[in-house]
């Protein structure tokens, strides 16, 4: 079974998808330590009720993103993980730190990347006048949010749509998918090399896996 540190800054609902997806033996892994950068956040509760070792490394206590990055690397390398999975962690990463987990670290974002890289995603797509919206999970490189895509789920936007109503639906498929992605790793199914993402030994597309 391969073991997953999971970072976090807040509600944790990809954490909760991905332990509960643990439980039912449908990923070939375990949750070995949820990491938060912010206290009082729900998501280690969530690691709490599944006897998952929780830890808390404030950003807030460094002056720069070097020295939180490699407190932040020594937490995660004490479990010796095989996948490090980004779920709503809510940092910018050094390209030592990215490096130093190349091909084994994953991240979930809203919006169908390349479109709307950093924040506020579903207003920005509704904004646009997006027919559809979604999510993507992809590597993670030192290109923020631009790391090769391996999935990407999408879903309508209609007309009366408020940014928290888009953003529920496109949770929704997130809790899909992102174990989905999280189990093929464990499986060995999935790589990345040279900046392209392979699948059972074959070269995935510009958007992933069934993009259409």
């Amino acid at each position: 079974m391969k073991s997953i540190v999971v970072l976090i800054s807040g509600n944790g609902s990809n954490l909760q998808a991905i332990i509960d997806h643990c439980a039912q033996g449908k990923i070939a892994g375990n949750v070995t330590a949820v990491i938060s950068n912010k206290a009082d956040v729900y998501g280690l509760e969530r690691a709490a009720n599944s006897d998952i070792p929780a830890h808390v490394i404030k950003h807030n206590h460094y002056v720069e993103r070097e020295p939180y990055d490699k407190a932040l690397q020594a937490c995660i390398d004490q479990y010796q993980p095989d996948l490090v999975v980004l779920a709503g962690f809510m940092r910018i990463l050094t390209a030592d730190f990215v490096n130093h987990y190349a091909g084994k670290m994953v991240n979930i974002h809203p919006s169908l990347l390349p479109k709307y890289k950093g924040l506020h995603t579903h207003q920005r797509a509704i904004d646009a006048g997006d027919k559809e919206h979604g999510a993507s999970v992809h590597f993670v490189t030192a290109d923020l949010d631009g790391g090769p895509i391996i999935i990407q789920s999408k879903v309508p936007i209609f007309a009366a749509d408020s940014a928290d109503e888009l953003a529920e639906r496109v949770q929704e498929q997130e809790r899909l998918m992102y174990p989905a992605v999280v189990n093929w790793y464990c499986q060995e199914r999935l790589t990345m090399q040279d900046q392209q993402v392979f699948m059972d030994g074959q070269l995935l597309g510009s958007q992933g896996y069934a993009a259409d």
